[in-house]
C-alpha cells in the first residue's frame, strides 16, 4: 500500500451552531487520485479548505507528511487549490499568470520564465503565452490554472469543482487530461465534486460524504456495484432498492419478501443476512433484463409499465413503474432493448439473477 501523506484526525469544523464536518478521520495516500464527492452541503468543500489552510478545524489534527498543520498559514501550506471560478488575474498575460507562484517564492526571473513556458508547453498552450485571460476559451482557462498550480511541483494539489463550468465535450477532455498528467507526475490530486461521471473516470478511490460525516471509502467499481448503505444506494442511482424481511437463510441463498413478491439473493453480502431481520437489497440498473413477456424462470422478476426513457450516449435508461408505485430502473445498450416496445404505457417485465443482488450489509436493522 502507498505511504501516507495527509491525515484528517478526527476532525470537526463547526459555523457557529451549524457542524459542517463531523468527525472526519480519513487517510490520503501520497500519489493517488483521490474523488471526495457528495451533494451540496455535505461539507466535501469544507474540507478541501481545510487541507489548504482556508478555514481552521474546530477539533481534531490535520498532519501532511507526518507534520501537524492545523496551525501553518496557507502560504507555508505547498497545497495549491485549483478553483471552480479559477481566479486567474485578469490584469496579468497567460504567462505572468503561470510565473506569479513562483515570483512569491523569489525565483529569478529567467528560471520562473522557464519553468512557466515548460507547463504551458506540457498542456499545450504554449502559443497562448502573452494573451490575455479574456480572449482564452474556457478549457484553455483550466490549463492556464492547472499551469500555474503545478509550476511550484507541489506533492499535492486540490481541485474544487474545477469544471463545472464547461460544456459536455470540453470536460470530457479535461478529465482525460487531468487523469494523464496526475500519473504522469505522481502528484496526489484531491479532488471535490458533485459529478460522478467526473468522479466515477478518474479517481483510484471515491469518498461519499453526507451531512459532514463519510457514508463509504473505496475504489469506484467497490463503490458502483457494492454501496454500503441506502444512503450511498441512492446517491449514486445506479442500483434499484429493495427492502423486505429475511425469511430463510440456506447456506449462501437468501429469500427475502417484499411488498412486491419473494426474492432470492446469493449475491455480496448475502452472508450478513439473518433470518427474521429486515434488511436491504440493491440491484444494479445495468443488471436488469428486460422482456415483453413473462420470464419462463418463475425467478426474480418483476411486471411494470414503461414511464419514460433516458437516453446518454450508447446507452438507454428505461423507467418503468411497479403496480405498488415503485420506480425500476434497466440501463442497456440500444441493441438489447431494439427488440422491445418500450413506449410510455407498455407493459414490460424486468428480471435478475440471484447473484446480480447485493444486500447491503449497513442496513441490517434487526427484527422488523
Amino acid at each position: 500500500m502507498a505511504e501516507t501523506l495527509v491525515v484528517f484526525d478526527d476532525i470537526v469544523k463547526s459555523f457557529g451552531d451549524v457542524i459542517a464536518v463531523d468527525r472526519m478521520s480519513l487517510d490520503i495516500r501520497k500519489g493517488e487520485f483521490l474523488v471526495i464527492m457528495g451533494s451540496s452541503g455535505c461539507g466535501k468543500t469544507t474540507t478541501l479548505r481545510m487541507l489548504a489552510g482556508l478555514d481552521a478545524p474546530t477539533q481534531g489534527e490535520i498532519r501532511l507528511g507526518g507534520h501537524r498543520i492545523n496551525e501553518l498559514p496557507t502560504w507555508k501550506r505547498d497545497t495549491p487549490m485549483v478553483w471552480q471560478s479559477l481566479a486567474l488575474f485578469p490584469f496579468l498575460d497567460v504567462l505572468r499568470n503561470v510565473e506569479f507562484g513562483l515570483k512569491m517564492r523569489g525565483t529569478d526571473k529567467a528560471t520562473r520564465r522557464r519553468k512557466a513556458m515548460d507547463w504551458l508547453e506540457r498542456l499545450g498552450i504554449a502559443e497562448f503565452a502573452r494573451r490575455d485571460i479574456s480572449q482564452l476559451s474556457g478549457g484553455q482557462r483550466q490549463r492556464v490554472a492547472l499551469a500555474r498550480s503545478l509550476v511550484t511541483e507541489p506533492e499535492i494539489l486540490l481541485l474544487d469543482e474545477p469544471l463545472s463550468s464547461l460544456d459536455a465535450h470540453l470536460k470530457v477532455r479535461m478529465q482525460a487530461i487531468l487523469s494523464g498528467l496526475q500519473k504522469d507526475l505522481g502528484i496526489t490530486f484531491v479532488y471535490v465534486t458533485h459529478s460522478q461521471s467526473e468522479a466515477f473516470s478518474m479517481g483510484d478511490r471515491i469518498v461519499i460524504m453526507s451531512r459532514g460525516r463519510i457514508e463509504q471509502i473505496g475504489a469506484p467499481v467497490e463503490i458502483y456495484r457494492t454501496p454500503h448503505n441506502h444512503f450511498v444506494a441512492e446517491f449514486l442511482g445506479s442500483s434499484n432498492i429493495f427492502r423486505g424481511r429475511v425469511v430463510s437463510v440456506d447456506g449462501g441463498l437468501v429469500s427475502i419478501e417484499t411488498g412486491r413478491g419473494r426474492f432470492r439473493v446469493t449475491g455480496s453480502g448475502a452472508g450478513t443476512a439473518q433470518e427474521g431481520t429486515s434488511t436491504v437489497f440493491v440491484v444494479g440498473n445495468d443488471r436488469m433484463v428486460l422482456s415483453q413477456d413473462r420470464p419462463a424462470d418463475a425467478g426474480n422478476f418483476l411486471e411494470g409499465r414503461v414511464i419514460g426513457e433516458e437516453f446518454i450516449g450508447a446507452t438507454v435508461t428505461i423507467h418503468m413503474e411497479t403496480g405498488d408505485g415503485q420506480e425500476i430502473r434497466a440501463q442497456k445498450s440500444h441493441g438489447e432493448i431494439a427488440h422491445l416496445n418500450t413506449n410510455v404505457g407498455e407493459r414490460i417485465f424486468a428480471s435478475w439473477q440471484p447473484e446480480s443482488a447485493y444486500v447491503l450489509p449497513g442496513e441490517i436493522d434487526g427484527p422488523p
